[in-house]
């Protein structure tokens, strides 16, 4: 949680983009789940899974 509140932080002071952590959230998953659609076992989500 506090590298998410970090994000967010990051995201407003040097962006300039005032958004919530949900949205952060929304936003990985849809940049990850398509990775993983089209990479799969090469895909970010399945390399951190297995610790790679």
């Amino acid at each position: 949680m506090m590298d998410l509140e970090h994000a967010r932080l990051v995201l407003r002071g040097e962006h300039g983009l005032a958004v919530d952590r949900g949205r952060i959230v929304r936003e990985a998953v849809a940049v990850v789940l398509p990775d993983l659609e089209s990479r799969g076992d090469a895909s970010i989500l399945v390399r951190r899974l297995r610790g790679r």
